[in-house]
């Protein structure tokens, strides 16, 4: 097996929450989905500041702090500061923990964003920093402007004021992002784990931060925790359990996502001179306004929280289907809202029926330039959305509804389009389906609301009832089987957390997780194994099963970053740890045979160790002067050894050094005598392994009214 060369690779990746559009009295969705890359590969990703590759907010104060001390993490914090006597700015400030392989790291700055200090960096550009090697917690703080309006191509001309603000009594302000560019060794995958905090009173979820003296209220429902952020100075319309039960019915209820791990909810003062009722910004954070009424058919509490569970609108949406993330969240909403008790059904109906009417009716849904401000993707594409999901429950016999669509929506990593709509739609409900998806959204064509007997045999149909799991069969890594762990038996921060089996796997490795369906109802009926990591679907499958059937399903995954994902299929949950060849520790390094002829074929076997008190994982890399080859990857629990070997050949008679990790050896081909060693340190390969890759990472958050 000849050894291959090794190469300098440049991998780029966008992470920051830069502001970007942000839509009349709903929102548009303006951020893109994680993009999976692989080294050598140009890499483009946007993610939440708080879901940085894995969100910091779900770990425990042990495993966080372990994470951030790994060698395949880079840890950012954000500290916010209240700053009351200047209320038109707020501070923040960056830290940066280093992970030993990383060599360099630059930040860029926000356009607004004032420098005020720094501690490790040095100016570069304007806007621009990089670290001077000095220490390894390297800090910026900043100064933003807190006061923001809305801005972008969707906004309603017709409104004004703010998304965002600071009186100095309180503030509402959005968590900042910044880009970010490294080095790093060859071979090594580098995580982002982020943690966002306030300096003094208030609260944050990640991506929307208060300010001031506030109270926290909290419901846990379907495996999801709503905090709902009440600050002093806000005179709270509803009973705070009121609004929690809202809105824990409806994670119950709404089939569009998965739980996602919290959801943060800040209910501000309605004084302010905001721009809309509510918004929904970031990865799963919110404000609604503190004096908006459950009991309304435009359910501002429901409609954000929809939003939240939008995932397809985090990412790039055509223009052509961008009405299914206003109209959908408008139609759930009312619809939440009636099957609550909120609103009676006729409220429910002359809500919905608006559509019908000039001037919403004139505009085609697929044509946004056709909407003028009237708003028409929420009032005619509230109509439409709830006539195709009426007419796919009637085609299906109540087995498949529109939720189902955006579920499936929601697990495509492309940008979403109408051709991507309209296919899943004929897949689900069939041709006549596809073609009322045509007429009314590519159309004047408008359908009619439809009457509470209609409505009642329609939507009152019950679904199959279908279950779905891990299966028996053992989960694969790159086709080989993989062994998980009982928490039970682990020691370390990985026994406190979560719960279900615990298993680690290398970075950029073809996970395929088993599913196991079943048909528990007396008829025919579609069940959905479906692949769920830190709350976005991943993966997803449908299969039709005949009464009392059962089936299996395989579904795969391909974690491009280091971290700890939270990983769910059905009601079974799994903690995957997503390491990198930094978590191992090479303890010994042996050759055998210790002399070859040229062209023969040497193994070198490398005694491991796991390098922090977390699950390892990697393929190593067994280095020469000619090139690198690759172990089989391996996993290791907390505390455990192992061994991982690589097959080289040498074509050419000389003495040739082996490294892996800090241990090398030497091997003779062609001569009389070999030896063998094995001592610390880099050797020949050291010059190959000190080619870095850079990595620019950079986070943008998404707003939705």
């Amino acid at each position: 097996m000849t050894s291959r060369a090794v190469v300098l690779v440049i991998v780029l990746v966008l992470l920051g929450t830069v502001p970007a559009g942000i839509a009349g009295a709903g929102g548009s969705p303006t951020a893109s989905d994680p993009a999976a890359g692989s080294a050598g590969a140009l890499e483009s990703t946007a993610v939440s500041t708080a879901t940085a590759e894995s969100s910091a907010a779900t770990k425990t104060d042990a495993e966080a702090a372990a994470m951030a001390e790994a060698d395949d993490i880079l840890h950012r914090t954000i500290e916010l500061r209240h700053l009351p006597d200047r209320p038109d700015v707020y501070e923040a400030e960056f830290t940066f923990d280093i992970p030993e392989p990383m060599s360099s790291l630059t930040v860029d700055l926000e356009d607004e964003a004032e420098v005020q200090s720094t501690d490790g960096f040095e100016a570069t550009d304007e806007g621009t920093y990089r670290w001077t090697g000095d220490g390894e917690a390297p800090s910026i703080r900043v100064r933003l402007p807190a006061d923001r309006t809305g801005t972008g191509a969707r906004v309603d001309s017709s409104r004004s004021g703010y998304s965002f603000v600071d009186t100095g009594e309180w503030g509402v302000v959005p968590v900042p992002g910044v880009s970010v560019s490294y080095r790093r060794e060859a071979d090594v995958s580098i995580g982002i784990e982020e943690t966002v905090t306030v300096d003094g009173p208030g609260a944050t979820g990640g991506d929307i931060a208060v300010f001031g003296p506030v109270t926290e209220y909290e419901r846990t429902e379907n495996g999801e925790t709503i905090r709902l952020v009440v600050p002093e100075a806000a005179d709270l319309h509803e009973d705070p359990d009121d609004i929690l039960e809202a809105l824990g019915d409806a994670s119950d209820r709404l089939s569009i996502a998965p739980s996602d791990e919290e959801v943060f909810v800040a209910a501000v003062p309605s004084d302010a001179d905001w721009g809309s009722r509510g918004l929904q910004y970031g990865a799963a954070d919110a404000w609604v306004r503190a004096d908006a009424p459950l009991s309304e058919a435009s359910n501002v509490w429901l409609h954000e929280y929809v939003h939240v569970h939008q995932r397809f609108a985090n990412g790039e949406v055509g223009s052509d289907a961008e009405w299914l993330v206003e109209g959908g969240a408008e139609y759930h909403a009312a619809s939440l809202a009636y099957e609550q008790g909120l609103i009676s059904f006729s409220e429910f109906r002359d809500h919905v029926e608006r559509g019908e009417r000039s001037p919403y009716a004139d505009g085609v849904l697929a044509e946004p330039e056709t909407w003028g401000h009237e708003r028409t993707d929420y009032t005619k594409g509230a109509l439409v959305y709830g006539e195709l999901d009426r007419q796919l429950r009637e085609a299906t016999d109540g087995d498949r509804r529109l939720e189902d669509i955006v579920r499936t929506l929601n697990a495509q990593d492309e940008r979403v389009t109408a051709a991507d709509v309209l296919a899943a739609l004929e897949a689900a409900g069939g041709n006549e389906l596809r073609a009322s998806a045509e007429r009314y959204a590519h159309t004047t064509s408008t359908p009619e609301m439809w009457s509470y007997y209609e409505h009642q045999a329609t939507f009152g149909q019950s679904r199959t009832a279908t279950t779905s799991g891990l299966g028996d069969e053992p989960v694969t890594v790159d086709g080989r089987e993989w062994e998980r762990w009982d928490r039970a038996a682990l020691s370390g921060p990985a026994t406190e957390i979560g719960a279900g089996d615990v298993l680690a796997v290398p970075a950029r490795e073809r996970v395929t997780v088993p599913v196991a369906l079943e048909n528990v109802d007396d008829r025919a009926g579609t069940a959905d194994a479906t692949l769920q990591v830190d709350g976005d679907v991943v993966a997803t499958e449908r299969r039709v099963l005949e009464a009392g059937e059962r089936a299996t399903a395989t579904l795969v995954w391909t974690p491009a970053k280091p971290g700890i994902y939270d990983v769910r299929v059905g009601g079974d949950r799994l903690t995957v740890y997503v390491r990198s060849t930094p978590s191992l520790t090479v303890t010994d390094l042996r050759v055998e045979p210790a002399g070859v002829d040229p062209g023969e074929t040497v193994t070198a076997t490398a005694s491991v160790a796991t390098a922090d008190s977390l699950p390892a994982a990697g393929r190593l890399a067994f280095r020469t002067a000619s090139g690198t080859e690759h172990g089989e990857p391996i996993a290791l629990a907390p505390g455990e050894t192992g061994s991982v070997a690589a097959e080289l050949t040498f074509d050419d008679a000389g003495d040739y050094e082996i490294s892996a990790g800090e241990r090398t050896a030497t091997v003779s081909v062609g001569g009389i005598k070999s030896t063998v060693e094995s001592m610390p340190g880099f050797g020949v390969a050291a010059a190959a392994v000190a080619l870095g890759l850079a990595v620019a990472i950079s986070t943008v958050g998404r707003r939705r009214h």
